[in-house]
């Protein structure tokens, strides 16, 4: 590998699925027993959980990804978050009556939902063993979790990786050397509210877009030299006209959980383009001389809106969690992107998966320069293309 690359998914829960579709055309690429293609694997919130399946699968692309693809498309939101309107319902009671206890007996976290199901699930699908055995072979340089701390209000990025990566501090950002486990997961796909926190030692943890100034600091801190970003912002189809009346309840909080999984790594990519294009003014004699160096980026996002991919398959959400959104007023018409995030059913994350798979097939050009792939090289079998659904 020419430069140290890194992989960098983003969160947004069930639009995670997204991403193996970009994954599956990519490894098309690829002969079946080749590793993965970047040796940096950055993640945050359900991209986290991603990130960390393909780190395990280093030396072998192909599996990581049919193992990744098996499992989102055979997705069903029960082993997400317990669905049934009696779990629910006990949940729910059992927070309310939570609020009336003295805080040194309530030690339960606040949630919207039960995840129990989903710490179950990465449990029995991931082996976090062999994320050691991938980096002393050489197949993996690193890989890093982003999460939130609610005790200082700050994003921490742990890390496993080559021992020569020290850990760093910045404000309100730093890195730390660990051996990655459920718990972490977990914590970095808290989405606050929705899913508990989660305690790491001393501290409470939670979705890792909450408080992440800079997303592409860890890949750059790793050793990453080029980075690509599968980022899950999409277009709104209400985006840019004119209002007619004030935002309900339910627009307001779909846009809370745009703002916290987008905003902030379309700002950092701004930033490392304007860094770039400053870099690349300077004299290559005096730009040594610099602790800046240049990074160069692949960004692939959604052509369409996922909120209105979500709205069709609206009617597959469980019952029970259909009723509870009601209560906020969403409903399969609502102008929200919140079901876009929890609607964790095949027939939407199959549609997500088509969707990535496409749109990474019309960047295939730069996805071919930006990994140098060799089109005359190029004798592999390529993974099909199933239709959604």
């Amino acid at each position: 590998m020419a430069a140290n690359i890194a992989l960098v998914l983003g969160g947004g829960g069930a639009r995670a699925a997204y991403q193996v579709g970009v994954l599956k055309a990519l490894v098309q690429c690829y002969p079946r027993n080749h590793g993965i293609p970047f040796n940096i694997v950055c993640g945050t919130s359900a991209g986290a959980i991603n990130a960390t399946s393909i780190a395990t699968h280093a030396s072998c692309f192909h599996l990581g990804v049919r193992k990744l693809d098996w499992v989102w498309r055979h997705m069903v939101t029960r082993n997400i978050y317990d669905t049934s309107v009696k779990h629910l319902l006990s949940h729910l009671l059992g927070m309310g009556l939570r609020v009336f206890q003295d805080d040194q007996v309530n030690t339960e976290a606040p949630s919207l939902f039960n995840n129990d199901p989903l710490r179950k699930l990465l449990n029995e699908l991931i082996d976090f063993g062999r994320i050691d055995r991938n980096i002393a072979r050489g197949a993996l340089r690193a890989i890093s979790v982003d999460t939130s701390s609610y005790n200082t209000s700050s994003s921490i990025s742990f890390f496993q990786g080559n021992e020569e990566i020290a850990n760093w501090q910045r404000a309100r950002r730093e890195g730390q050397r660990t051996q990655l486990n459920t718990e972490h997961l977990l914590a970095s796909a808290a989405i606050p509210l929705v899913f508990p926190s989660i305690r790491l030692g001393q501290h409470y943890f939670g979705d890792g877009s909450v408080h992440q100034l800079a997303p592409l600091s860890s890949p750059i801190h790793l050793g990453a030299r080029k980075v690509m970003v599968i980022n899950l912002d999409s277009p709104h189809k209400h985006q840019g006209k004119e209002l007619p009346h004030h935002p309900k309840a339910a627009t307001l909080a779909g846009h809370l959980l745009d703002t916290i999984f987008s905003d902030t790594l379309n700002s950092d990519l701004e930033r490392l383009e304007r860094i770039n294009s400053t870099l690349a003014h300077i004299p290559e004699s005096s730009r040594d001389k610099l602790p800046l160096k240049p990074i160069e980026t692949l960004v692939i996002k959604p052509s369409e809106d996922l909120s209105v991919i979500a709205a069709r398959h609206y009617r597959h959400m469980p019952v029970g969690v259909r009723n509870m959104l009601k209560l906020i007023g969403i409903n399969q018409e609502s102008d929200s992107s919140i079901v876009s995030y929890l609607l964790f059913e095949k027939s939407y994350t199959r549609a997500l998966i088509e969707l990535g798979y496409q749109d990474a097939m019309c960047q295939m050009d730069e996805l071919r320069q930006f990994f140098e792939i060799d089109r005359r090289s190029d004798k592999v079998t390529p993974l099909p293309a199933r239709a959604a659904g």
